[in-house]
């Protein structure tokens, strides 16, 4: 029996990470049904309940993700560094295989420590190769990180790796330029897009609008508040101009940091403004089915418009989302989370709308070629599984 470990920040409210374990997770089951499944991860007691999967946690201190206050709470977040070497080491050596599922493991494009996860990850990779473990990084997220210690963590647990591929040529790009040999790495479809789409009746003239705790990328921590002002009044003045052409709006999130944005918005814009209470891209899908046109922030709210075929902004704040766009053929249709212009952002739905219908029947067509490229994905993953596919299944190709 093969043992696969899915390592990552799974299970701590970021529904895009989970997605990703979730399509990773159904590939496993059809595929390698005898394999013995378990995660090292964020939130083992969401990832054990949900996905019915033995779990540990990443993190022997308990605090790791909040900012230490206090000598005790810095003396315990330093020993926990310490104690997660032997703890990760352990994990892996019970492992013969560990996939990490998609993600922006490989990118700093939001507030990032380099002791946080790129220092876990550094273990995870450091540990698979003294002990003859294979990492995988599956359709992972990268870009060039500008501080220098964040980077050479990142540059080195990606050399590290058994294997890499990317969800976009850029992530591609930025690894081969931060010094990583990318020239077996390939690159495929975020891995979301092995999610199934759900279908739901459509309620018409209802907007979709994904909202986010934006506040800037690493090196933009000192105008972090004015960041996250400006974006939400920003969107806060989107939403508003739907409700006076009397538009119903149903508000995403992707996180559960982004709760008080919501909450915002629904105390000054009305009774026509409701939020979704969805609690995995699954369920985002669905009720992003019902709704006209989708104007989203975070990456996999984007994602997830995309995939069910409706006309999407994306009012992003990376390199991915573009990528993301433009591989979908909405690339004209990406605006700046830094600067949300109303007026223009007014402009750019209003052209979207016209273009509905033509735009639909694009996504359907980049959804059918995402799906291929899918299959090729867990073709080179299986190929590095030391168990046959399904009886009855197309034998998988290697791997490069």
């Amino acid at each position: 029996m093969t043992r696969v470990g899915l390592f990552g920040l799974l299970g701590s409210g970021n529904l895009g990470n989970d997605g990703s374990l979730e399509a990773v997770l159904r590939f496993l089951r059809s595929e390698h049904p005898d394999a013995r499944l378990s995660a090292f991860c964020g939130g083992p007691d969401l990832v054990s309940a949900r996905y019915g999967i033995e779990a540990t946690a990443l993190n022997w201190f308990g605090g790791e993700y909040r900012t230490a206050s206090g000598l005790r709470a810095i003396a315990l977040k330093g020993l926990g560094k310490l104690v997660d070497i032997g703890r990760t080491a352990a994990w892996v050596r019970r492992q013969d295989i560990v996939i990490v599922p998609g993600m922006g493991v490989l990118e700093a494009t939001l507030p990032l420590r380099p002791w946080g996860f790129p220092y876990s990850l550094l273990l995870l990779t450091i540990a698979g190769r003294l002990l003859g473990t294979k990492v995988a990084l599956v359709s992972v997220g990268a870009n060039v990180i500008g501080h220098r210690a964040t980077r050479e963590i990142v540059r080195t647990a990606g050399r590290l790796a058994a294997y890499r591929s990317y969800r976009d040529v850029g992530s591609r790009a930025a690894m081969t330029e931060m010094g990583v040999d990318t020239s077996a790495d390939e690159v495929y479809p975020d891995l979301a897009f092995a999610l199934p789409a759900p279908s739901a009746r459509r309620q018409p003239g209802m907007v979709g609008v994904g909202v986010m705790a934006f506040r800037g990328g690493n090196d933009e921590r000192d105008r972090a508040e004015e960041i996250y002002r400006s974006y939400v009044d920003g969107m806060k003045g989107f939403v508003r101009w739907l409700v006076e052409q009397g538009r119903p709006v149903r508000l995403f999130t992707g996180d559960q940091v982004d709760t008080p944005v919501v909450d915002e918005i629904l105390a000054e814009c009305g009774p026509l403004v409701s939020a979704s209470a969805a609690s995995s891209l699954d369920s985002i899908m669905r009720e992003m089915a019902e709704v006209d046109i989708v104007v989203a922030t975070r990456y996999h709210n984007v994602l997830c418009a995309l995939k069910v075929c409706k006309p999407t902004i994306s009012v992003g704040y990376a390199a991915k989302n573009e990528a993301l766009m433009a591989g979908m053929g909405l690339g004209e249709y990406c605006l700046p989370a830094r600067s949300v212009d109303v007026a223009e952002l007014v402009d750019r739905f209003t052209s979207l709308e016209q273009r509905a219908e033509e735009l639909a029947a694009t996504l359907a067509e980049r959804n059918t070629l995402a799906g291929q490229r899918i299959k090729h994905q867990f073709a080179a993953l299986s190929a590095l599984l030391p168990i046959r596919p399904k009886a009855g299944r197309e034998p998988a190709r290697e791997a490069r």
